[in-house]
């Protein structure tokens, strides 16, 4: 019984720490690609802050494809009259990473 518990603890303590892990890079990576220049996570800056995005598109199947195409594109008029620029800097694959996380903030 006690190498069971074991078993599950190490196994919570694994995934926990790489689901840490990764939204932690996640946000080094919005650190990195200047996304915290004009966003926060839990207020608005000069566009909303990433808890109020991922309320407002929480159960839309479609979002991340939808959020991922305005950081590489950026986007206008969702939010308020001030556009969010084209991120040149971002790739695919890290407009991706980065939208899920935005969607993952609680």
């Amino acid at each position: 019984m006690k190498k069971l518990i074991s078993v599950k603890f190490l196994f919570a303590f694994f995934f926990g720490a790489c689901w840490l892990g990764q939204a932690n890079a996640s946000l080094e990576l919005a650190t990195a690609k200047n996304c915290m220049a004009c966003h926060a996570i839990d207020r608005k800056v000069v566009g909303p802050g990433y808890q109020d995005v991922a309320k407002k598109y929480a159960g839309d199947a479609t979002a991340k494809a939808r959020l991922a195409e305005k950081i590489l594109k950026g986007g206008a008029g969702v939010w308020g009259p001030v556009p969010m620029p084209a991120n040149s800097q971002v790739n695919e694959a890290q407009a991706n990473q980065l939208a899920a996380w935005v969607l993952s903030i609680k």
